[in-house]
């Protein structure tokens, strides 16, 4: 929700939760981007001014909150979602009536322009179901006029429904420069070692009917007439564990509290300082740097909606005891958010880069992970927030394995038992 247009949303109606995410890659790699990095160390879209995303943004109808700086990612807060910025690649993700998709023409002259990159590498776009789409403006009112939008742009763009085309769904383009990602064998070919040594890994955690204690805890009109919505979103971070979702020495965790109600977050992890899961086959001596989630919420009962987006790669279990300074596992990340917002509603993807034989493996171990993480959920109690002693246990509802050539998507839907 924009702080800039409180009363148009009070009087709108429904706010529309469920995010757009488009990204876009340019190169295969930071490594592999043009040009010397400039004065301030950066490279590639990084180098490009913050006024110039703001003009992009602009046009998709948000603004910036804020602008976290990492060692390889600008992490930006805006009035409606996130904008993550790596030297080679950009993530857009935006929720409510925003104009995404509008800004990809702009992007792309971006890159171009300001950091010699005139050719994309390759292009995703994902959503989940909406809500309200009748509610939706522009190419987002209908998911072909989305993909005819983008299909206008990129060639050889591929479009996917995954799940229940009547229930809770998720809906993927794919589109890469020369050959299309789904029906290329050679794809994973244009991979420099460089790249190959980390996976592409993303896991979003999509939550619906969000329990009324955590509904609650969103709500902060009184709070804010006497902090600032930064330091009252760390505060209610602090008290909920979302610091603590990875290990706090690791994590650094930008916020924002709206009003009426409403919250917003960005985190980069510096994951490369610890030792990288065995099963995603990641060479021990590789430099490894940092990656980001990032959690939205919208809290009104009736449509109430949080969203986790996570693209540090995870092993699907730890073995032994976990503590407070190791990376979770998928299974305990999964518990640990799922404790915070205690969903009637659930959706799992978990999207991976494919280079070799094992990532077939990954994906059904990530979907036994969702699952062993669901089968009962409690609070976790290496995590210091307030969760309490809520419990609960879900059934899965749709589980689906898919292959597009060099990416496999695990998807899975869960509801609250009884």
């Amino acid at each position: 929700m924009s702080p800039d247009n409180i009363d148009d949303y009070q009087a709108s109606g429904p706010f529309e939760g469920p995010e757009k995410l488009l990204e876009i890659w340019f190169a295969p790699s930071a490594a592999l981007v043009p040009g010397p990095p400039g004065a301030n160390g950066k490279t590639g879209l990084r180098q490009v001014d913050r006024k110039i995303w703001e003009d992009m943004l602009d046009i998709v109808k948000c603004k910036v909150l804020s602008v976290m700086e990492g060692l390889e990612i600008d992490a930006y807060l805006l009035s409606e979602s996130s904008l993550f910025v790596s030297p080679h690649k950009l993530i857009l993700k935006t929720c409510g009536t925003t104009l995404n998709l509008l800004g990809v023409p702009r992007i792309l002259e971006i890159a171009a322009k300001h950091a010699n990159m005139p050719t994309f590498y390759r292009c995703f776009y994902s959503r989940k179901s909406f809500m309200f789409p009748e509610r939706q403006k522009g190419p987002h009112r209908d998911w072909k006029q989305e993909v005819e939008f983008l299909d206008n742009i990129f060639e050889g763009g591929a479009a996917y429904t995954i799940g229940k085309v009547n229930g809770d769904h998720w809906l993927l383009y794919m589109a890469s420069q020369g050959d299309s990602i789904v029906n290329s064998p050679t794809s994973s070919q244009l991979l420099t070692p460089v790249s190959q040594h980390v996976p592409d890994y993303t896991i979003e955690i999509l939550m619906s009917d969000l329990g009324k204690a955590s509904r609650d805890t969103f709500f902060f009109s009184e709070e804010l007439a006497s902090k600032s919505p930064s330091t009252l979103a760390l505060d209610i971070s602090h008290e909920l564990g979302i610091n603590d979702i990875f290990p706090s020495h690791l994590t650094s965790l930008d916020a924002y509290a709206f009003t009426p109600c409403g919250y917003s977050s960005n985190a980069l992890i510096k994951w490369g300082d610890e030792s990288p899961p065995e099963s995603l086959h990641i060479p021990s001596d590789h430099n490894l740097g940092e990656g980001y989630f990032t959690i939205h919420v919208t809290p009104e009962e009736g449509w109430s909606y949080a969203s986790f987006e996570c693209n540090v790669p995870l092993s699907p279990s730890h073995d032994g005891e976990i503590n407070t300074r190791m990376i979770p596992s998928i299974k305990t990340l999964v518990q640990r958010v799922v404790s915070i917002f205690q969903p009637g509603r659930i959706t799992l993807t978990f999207f991976i880069s494919n280079s070799d034989d094992e990532s077939g493996n990954a994906i059904e171990d990530a979907q036994k992970a969702f699952r062993a993480a669901l089968t009962r959920v409690q609070h976790d109690e290496h995590n210091t927030g307030t969760a309490g002693e809520w419990h609960g246990a879900y059934r899965r509802t749709d589980k689906i394995n898919y292959e597009f050539g060099s990416y496999d998507l695990a998807f899975a839907s869960f509801e609250l038992a009884p």
